[in-house]
């Protein structure tokens, strides 16, 4: 009987120790980059005089290029007529819309799937988020993804 207890427990010792790495290979595969910037009024081309002010985050799975996002913002001018993700461009310069989002009401969520072209932008810091109102149709406050660390 003591045989058969040592031998079960090296077993569930080494079944343990075998998941554990398992599971470790598991979350590398994940393969997932942040991003996330500051919001504010003085970050648009041109900058405006708003208080408003907000956070952009972003996930990019890079096995799947499944982008996931969240804005939030507050004290704007007015309610926001529009918003969305800019590029490719660097902090200072203005771009073309590369990612509308469906509602412009904070919080704004969701997901999208880039195209390779989009994902190395993004990731090479080429991406902005944007959030737009009637007094400042061109932006009121605007935030430079950048890779979190």
């Amino acid at each position: 009987m003591n045989r058969y207890g040592t031998l079960l427990r090296a077993a569930l010792v080494v079944g343990a120790a075998s998941a554990a790495l398992a599971g470790c290979g598991m979350m590398s595969k994940a393969n997932v980059a942040s991003f996330g910037g500051t919001m504010n009024a003085a970050s648009e081309v041109p900058p405006n005089m708003t208080r408003g002010s907000g956070m952009a985050e972003a996930w990019l799975n890079r096995d799947t290029n499944v982008l996931k996002y969240k804005i939030t913002y507050t004290g704007l001018s007015g309610p926001a007529t529009a918003a969305h993700f800019h590029g490719p461009a660097p902090a200072g310069a203005n771009a073309g819309v590369v990612l509308p989002f469906s509602n412009a009401a904070s919080p704004i969520e969701g997901e999208a799937t880039l195209t390779p072209a989009q994902a190395a932008d993004l990731s090479a810091g080429k991406w902005y988020a944007n959030v737009h109102t009637a007094a400042n149709p061109g932006g009121e406050i605007r935030g430079q993804l950048l890779p979190k660390m």
